[in-house]
């Protein structure tokens, strides 16, 4: 695909109101954005994708065009959006609502070339053949969720010693069977090898929460492992007050339950995700394969810190975890 100059339709946020004829016709490409939450809370990741877009030369209202989906926290809405973007006739689709998007674009084509932001194991959950040599018409930077889980253990008895029974925030939708079982064989192994007990609960939905915190507070969960989700993160907020009302030191995988109030998150930088990602879309609108772009993974994990909300549960971090943490909030 040669590269050629086109304009900007929209803005961020906004959605694309030029009727099918006039993408039909276009004489330029076109970059579908399908995201997950609404351009309000999710501002942030299309704004980052934006930003490497300009870092690549890309300057908007000049030289490039996108057009927005969001499934405003509704994942089920993902087929039809997608199937929307392909109807429009874009270049490349860029997928920002974790697994359930980037199999929901990969369904709705098998031409238009697409590129997944952040999701968990791209080869378990269908997406991918090979980190290396994807296949298909698909590629982009997974999180590596499952290497993690270990990871978020070790953290919660760091900060809670005498902790014994670790429950699991999980919403079995998020990903394909085979995913979920490793995820959850994973979570077992990570159990054992540090001696503790799990207590898995599912919520596939907001209406799920509640229930969920009481099924973890009488079984004596004393820690709390929130798995990366779609759902989990529009409601980070009631999340994180869930743990709190309940005394539940918890670990996210990402920063943003933290700014929220939430006791700690250790994973990649997500919003930073986005902007990567523009070097995949790039080099796609010049003529690159998806099938010949690797999979990206992170390299760089990082843990941030909530002190108030340690102490708010009687909680003393460590000092050589400090020393450790990204940043630190007082």
């Amino acid at each position: 695909m040669r590269r050629r100059e086109f304009i900007t339709l929209i803005g961020t946020g906004g959605a694309a109101t030029l009727p099918l004829a006039a993408y039909a016709q276009k004489p330029m490409p076109v970059i579908g954005f399908l995201a997950g939450g609404v351009p309000n809370l999710n501002g942030p990741i299309i704004s980052a994708f934006r930003r490497g877009l300009a870092e690549l030369g890309y300057i908007e209202g000049r030289n490039f065009l996108i057009v927005d989906r969001w499934a405003e926290g509704k994942p089920e809405r993902f087929p039809a959006l997608a199937a929307d973007l392909v109807a429009l006739k874009v270049d490349v689709i860029l997928t920002a609502g974790g697994t359930v998007a980037a199999v929901a674009a990969k369904q709705a084509t098998t031409t238009v070339p697409i590129v997944f932001s952040v999701v968990g194991d791209p080869i378990a959950e269908g997406l991918v053949t090979s980190l290396a040599r994807p296949g298909g018409n698909i590629t982009g930077l997974s999180n590596v969720t499952v290497d993690l889980i270990g990871k978020w253990m070790e953290l919660l008895k760091q900060i809670v010693p005498r902790v014994d029974l670790i429950g699991v925030l999980f919403n079995p939708d998020s990903v394909p069977d085979r995913a979920r079982e490793l995820r959850l064989k994973e979570l077992d192994a990570s159990a054992q090898a540090l001696g503790l007990q799990l207590q898995v609960v599912e919520a596939r939905g907001p209406a799920d929460l509640d229930q969920a915190f009481l099924d973890l507070s009488a079984k004596g969960a004393r820690a709390l492992v929130v798995l990366a989700t779609l759902v989990f993160d529009l409601e980070r907020q009631r999340i994180v007050d869930l743990a709190a009302k309940n005394r539940l030191p918890a670990v996210y995988a990402t920063r943003n339950f933290v700014d929220a109030g939430g006791l700690m998150s250790y994973g990649p930088n997500f919003v930073d995700f986005h902007r990567r990602a523009a070097s995949y879309v790039d080099k796609i609108l010049k003529g690159a394969k998806p099938s010949e772009l690797p999979v990206e993974q992170p390299t760089k994990f990082d843990l941030v810190i909530n002190l108030k909300s340690a102490k708010e549960l009687g909680l003393t971090v460590p000092s050589s975890l400090l020393a450790t943490a990204l940043e630190v909030i007082e």
